[in-house]
């Protein structure tokens, strides 16, 4: 028996005016920033010095294999209540290379999920990557590639920031054809109003994925996901992309953010001078959220915030629990919580 009909569970979904219990397959996509993965060696590419053992941060391999051993913790239980399985796909944000992915994959509590990887390195200054992995058994790639996100650091464009490509992965999801585009968009450094056009500039080059999919398949099922260092309500996302919160304002071909309601009531995904931020996305095309549940549809959205992933003490009590804080390592986590949506298929002739 093939692992995913394993996930198989009932759920009660509200049809209309009715409600009426159905059997749905279920599988869970995510997105999580792992919070700078880095491996121990010296890259002499990028600026990675600090995060060796002879660097400021004392990275040392016990450090690192305990960092892997936690982000693989954290990764086997998003959607386990509901999917009983770990993610069906998950993207990630602030992996260093492809090594660090495998060292992920390969941890026991992963292992047996046999998680493939789709990576490209990226020229970012820090040596950050995106990356998707995907169960083997459940998505089949067809098309894998990276689009490269060109912005630059004044108006004279002399002077270019190299950041994180974009990753787009095309395959199949239990016989469904799903894209999934995993995005890490430029920071708010310099402040957020001095910073935004190169947020916007990705949230064009991401529209342009899109649009270029919907142009081949006007019915295509998209799913964009990543740190998109702004809020659901950000121009990036509201304007540029035009990601409606509410699914009766969604035209076709359009985009809806399921995470803009979760916003809107002061939950966010990483936490900023006592305020909470939602950077944290995953955003859907039309064709996820219509109602006949034949294929795989959106059926909700969350937060993975487990009392675990929260600073127990101190001034940051209640944030993320980072990783690296004060110039050391403390054991936590990461600076950022998961996100995940579940897609449900209706399991018909039972």
């Amino acid at each position: 028996m093939k692992h995913y009909l394993l996930v198989v569970v009932c759920l009660h979904y509200a049809f209309a005016k009715a409600q009426s219990e159905k059997t749905y397959k279920v599988q869970t996509i995510a997105f999580y920033n792992v919070e700078n993965l880095f491996d121990t060696e010296d890259d002499p590419i990028t600026f990675d010095d600090d995060r060796t053992p002879n660097g400021k941060d004392r990275w040392t391999d016990a450090i690192y294999e305990d960092k892997v051993k936690k982000m693989a913790s954290v990764i086997a239980e998003v959607g386990q209540e509901v999917a009983n399985n770990a993610p069906a796909l998950i993207g990630l944000a602030e992996v260093e290379n492809r090594k660090t992915v495998e060292a992920l994959a390969n941890d026991p509590q992963l292992l047996a999920k046999d998680y493939g990887i789709a990576h490209f390195d990226s020229p970012d200054r820090r040596g950050i990557d995106v990356a998707l992995l995907y169960q083997k058994s459940l998505f089949k790639t067809t098309s894998i590639s990276k689009h490269e996100l060109i912005i630059y650091d004044n108006d004279n464009r002399d002077e270019r920031r190299f950041t994180r490509d974009q990753l787009l992965v095309s395959g199949m999801l239990d016989g469904d054809k799903i894209h999934v585009i995993v995005n890490h968009w430029p920071s708010r450094s310099g402040g957020e109003a001095r910073s935004r056009t190169k947020r916007i500039a990705a949230a064009e080059l991401n529209m342009k994925l899109i649009d270029s999919l919907q142009s081949i398949d006007p019915y295509a099922k998209i799913i964009t996901m990543g740190d998109l260092n702004d809020d659901p309500t950000s121009p990036s996302v509201k304007k540029t992309m035009n990601a409606q919160g509410k699914r009766e304002k969604v035209k076709d071909q359009g985009l809806f953010n399921p995470m803009e309601s979760m916003y809107k009531k002061g939950l966010g995904t990483l936490a900023y001078r006592d305020g909470w931020n939602l950077f944290d996305q995953i955003i859907i095309t039309e064709p996820l959220i219509r109602k006949e549940f034949d294929s795989y549809r959106f059926f909700k959205a969350g937060i993975h915030n487990k009392n675990y992933l929260s600073n127990p003490k101190g001034r940051y009590k209640g944030y993320p629990y980072r990783s690296f804080a004060n110039g050391g390592y403390t054991g936590g986590y990461s600076d950022h919580f998961p996100v995940y949506i579940y897609l449900i298929k209706e399991v018909k002739g039972n």
